[in-house]
């Protein structure tokens, strides 16, 4: 029986990321998880920042049981902290999964090209973004390192305040809205 893969996504908006899902979610036949999919169905127009924290949460479980029962699973948001993806990847290691992890970046230009075509071609996928909002994003969105997105660097340890990853994963992506 082979491992089963945890897939990250890692990139600001409109970078490729839900593309690339697809593809994975099709080609190594993985459960695709897609924040915003679930935002957009819940919220409509609205995009509640307390609410995306929970609605990834509650995707990360089902994708983290989905590894337990022997499934591929794809997280498909941006992932722009490394302690996001350092959690997960200690998660998928508990569970003796396999973590590949994909960085998509582009220009600024193309990025506002491709936010602008997919805010008229189809709306009802995304929210309207301003280039200063895509420039804020851009300054804080930590790159993975080179040994991160091969898994040669060690997953590292859990911020100071977290005896474990569980329990930080608990604190960023609460189980329900407050």
């Amino acid at each position: 029986m082979t491992r089963p893969t945890l897939f990250l996504t890692v990139g600001l908006p409109c970078t490729g990321k839900t593309t690339a899902a697809g593809r994975i979610e099709i080609e190594r036949k993985a459960l695709r998880l897609t924040k915003d999919e679930w935002v957009k169905a819940l919220y409509g127009h609205e995009n509640p920042p307390s609410a995306q924290d929970v609605i990834e949460g509650r995707l990360i479980e089902i994708g983290l049981r989905a590894l337990e029962l022997g499934n591929n699973v794809v997280i498909d948001f941006g992932l722009w902290s490394r302690d996001e993806r350092s959690a997960l990847r200690q998660a998928a290691a508990d569970l003796a999964a396999l973590v590949e992890m994909h960085y998509f970046a582009l220009t600024p230009a193309e990025q506002r090209r491709r936010l602008d075509r997919r805010q008229a071609e189809a709306p009802h996928t995304t929210w309207p973004m301003s280039d200063e909002e895509l420039a804020e994003w851009a300054a804080s969105i930590d790159i993975p390192t080179p040994g991160e997105l091969d898994g040669s660097e060690p997953v590292d340890e859990p911020p100071a305040g977290f005896a474990t990853w569980n329990e930080w994963r608990a604190r960023r992506w609460p189980p329900a809205v407050s």
